[in-house]
């Protein structure tokens, strides 16, 4: 242990004390590498943190258990794995034994801090940090563990350094210890003795049976706390990393997990030890000898052999993770010294095994929705804008769902005769319904484009084979209907009278009306000898109104509105053409950036969305992009709920 040098004593007074330093003697500081050591050695420095602490006789030690201590080790490990695994540089941590006052009780806070500020602490899913570890791969679990075990935690950014601190609370008593000498000085040798032996990390504490009423007591909580961090996750090898490491050491010294795809042979997705030294040893056995648990045991434990580790013996069981009647893998896990696993203990297992498969199976399903939903994504938007000679342009592109196609897209092409069209529209709706209707859009819009056709008229082709469509596929449900009837028809009813007596006798779902909003628009640029700039011509089919920003600070809407497309047959499309002069910025939204809502408010009441734009004055596209989005969040603080775009257009 160390004393906190200077950098670190600025950050400890500004992230905890106003005032003065802590007492020096509840204090402790060491420097790790950044490298797959360093959490097993932060472990260990924390143990004997605690332990000396005890020894001193400090009063908030009086308030040390098993939980704290179990509780402080996890949460050292996590922070100082994520520090590794997302900045790789050197670590420092900061341990600090805070003691209780009129306010507060006492309290162990911890502080990790590396070299990489700009480098955040990953919380998204689809993230996969390399090896950093003994025995495999190390996710990180972001801070959901940070959170679920401290009382209080923040973040502190300085040039140069970041730190993540966690305040854990010490409420804790011991049990009575034995009496000693009346001056006190057996009592601090009892605690540092008794300290000893919980915290000591190797060897293991004394051959401790399983404590039946610590199942008893704390078997509901145990699962609480297992399926919230379970719940929400969307890797199934964090799930299996979680598993294992949720069950070591509380209910085993071991823990393996294997997962199986349909067709496939299972993979050994995670290997755990209580003893990290012990996992290369454990994967390299359990590899040769995969559990072969009976396809017909739900769950339930069967007895497997003991893998000979360490030359000990032991009790191991395997449990198949079953959901929905299929295999999705099986998880393994063995104690030493003990002939077999009781029961209370082996049920309490097999409910957090059912626990797992869920989660496994919620993964799976969200991982196969989500990558048909990325590849359909691909394929409805443009892979690139095309560049409009002098015409700067940015583009802003939030679907409300991650991972989930949206109904509102975008599209900057050539057209015909030296022309450039765009286009910014909104489907009604969402998900493959909105899909679908984007995915006949944007083809139709640029081959309507390419053949010449004006504005106006590209927009009421478009509505006409908006409703075509409709019409055939109301034609198709209705012939479906009366399949599913076992009847040829219903005469006299029509397709309307067909479609809505199918949908209400739960036959089949009726067709959902395709409306569009759409803002289409023509750039024709002018050469740079004549000075810049470019001639405009825009239509708006209910569709929030594009704005106009001056150099001056003016703004003004670009176009009128019109009837949505897909609602009408027979409407005709006016468009409005002006100079996009050099300096001049267009600024096109879909409806989720003008109805962003606050309580009560939208974003674009008393037109904000003007509002903000003229606070624009001099920014690049870019600038006018970024600026404009930073708004449209900062609006609110609840998440958007509705797919946001946003199209700049500044000529130069």
């Amino acid at each position: 242990m160390g004393s906190i040098p200077r950098q670190r004593e600025t950050t400890y007074r500004s992230t905890h004390l106003p005032g003065s330093l802590p007492d020096a003697r509840s204090v402790a500081w060491t420097s790790l590498p950044g490298n797959p050591l360093a959490p097993a050695a932060a472990r260990r420095f924390v143990r004997a943190a605690l332990a000396e602490w005890t020894g001193l006789g400090l009063p908030a030690a009086d308030g040390f258990t098993d939980r704290v201590a179990d509780d402080a080790v996890v949460l050292v490990n996590e922070l100082v794995t994520n520090a590794v695994v997302h900045a790789g540089t050197n670590v420092e941590l900061v341990c600090h034994l805070e003691e209780a006052t009129d306010e507060d009780p006492a309290a162990l806070v911890v502080e990790v801090s590396d070299h990489h500020p700009a480098r955040v602490v990953h919380n998204d899913p689809a993230v996969r940090p390399g090896p950093s570890g003994p025995g495999g791969q190390e996710f990180g679990r972001g801070l959901h563990l940070v959170a679920a075990l401290s009382a209080c935690w923040g973040v502190t950014y300085r040039t140069g350094l970041k730190t993540v601190w966690a305040r854990l609370a010490v409420e804790g008593v011991h049990p009575a210890l034995p009496s000693g000498p009346a001056d006190g000085a057996g009592q601090a040798l009892q605690r540092g003795l008794r300290a000893a032996e919980i915290l000591a990390p190797v060897p293991r504490r004394t051959a401790r049976e399983y404590d039946s009423d610590w199942i008893n007591r704390g078997a509901l909580s145990f699962l609480a706390e297992a399926s919230d961090l379970l719940t929400g996750q969307f890797d199934e090898d964090m799930i299996a990393a979680l598993a294992a490491q949720l069950l070591v050491p509380r209910l085993a010294d071991w823990c393996a997990v294997w997962l199986e795809e349909e067709g496939a042979a299972p993979r050994l997705a995670r290997v755990w030890h209580q003893r990290e030294c012990s996992i290369e040893e454990l994967r390299r056995r359990v590899e040769k000898e995969p559990p072969q648990a009976p396809g017909s045991v739900r769950g339930g434990p069967v007895p497997v052999p003991w893998p000979a580790l360490d030359g000990g013996d032991g009790a191991a069981v395997a449990y198949r993770l079953i959901a929905g009647g299929r295999g999705l893998g099986t998880l393994v896990l063995g104690r030493a010294g003990v002939a077999r696993m009781p029961d209370e203990v082996t049920g309490l297992i097999e409910d957090f095994v059912r626990r797992v498969a869920l989660a496994v199976a919620a993964a799976r399903q969200y991982t196969r929705q989500a990558t048909i939903s990325r590849v359909l994504q691909r394929a409805l938007l443009p892979g690139q804008m095309a560049d409009i000679p002098g015409v700067a342009k940015a583009l802003v592109y939030e679907p409300r769902g991650q991972g989930v196609a949206g109904g509102d897209f975008y599209d900057v092409f050539p057209g015909a005769s030296g022309s450039w069209s765009f286009s910014l529209g909104d489907v009604q709706g969402n998900g493959p319904e909105a899909a679908v209707v984007t995915g006949l859009v944007r083809p139709w819009l640029r081959l309507l484009a390419r053949e010449g056709r004006a504005v106006g008229e590209v927009l009421g082709r478009l509505n006409g084979l908006l409703l075509d469509d409709a019409v055939e596929t109301a034609e198709a449900t209705a012939r479906l209907a009366a399949a599913a009837a076992g009847a040829p028809g219903v005469p006299g009813a029509g397709i309307a009278g067909a479609v809505g007596a199918g949908a209400a006798a739960g036959l089949w779902e009726a067709p959902q009306p395709r409306f569009l909003s759409l803002l289409y628009g023509e750039l024709v640029p002018f050469p740079a000898e004549d000075g810049g700039g470019a001639r405009c011509t825009l239509a708006c089919a209910g569709h929030p109104l594009p704005l106009l920003l001056r150099p001056d600070g003016s703004v003004r809407p670009a176009a009128a509105s019109q009837m949505l497309l897909g609602v009408v047959d027979g409407v005709t499309y006016e468009s409005e053409t002006f100079v996009l002069e050099a300096g001049d910025t267009l600024l096109c939204v879909t409806d989720g950036v003008t109805e962003r809502r606050s309580g009560q408010r939208m974003f674009d009441d008393a037109d904000g969305l003007a509002t903000a734009l003229g606070r624009c004055v001099g920014l690049s596209a870019q600038g006018v992009a970024e600026r404009i989005m930073r708004e449209v969040h900062d609006f609110s603080p609840t998440p958007p709920d509705d797919d946001l775009a946003l199209l700049v257009l500044q000529a130069m």
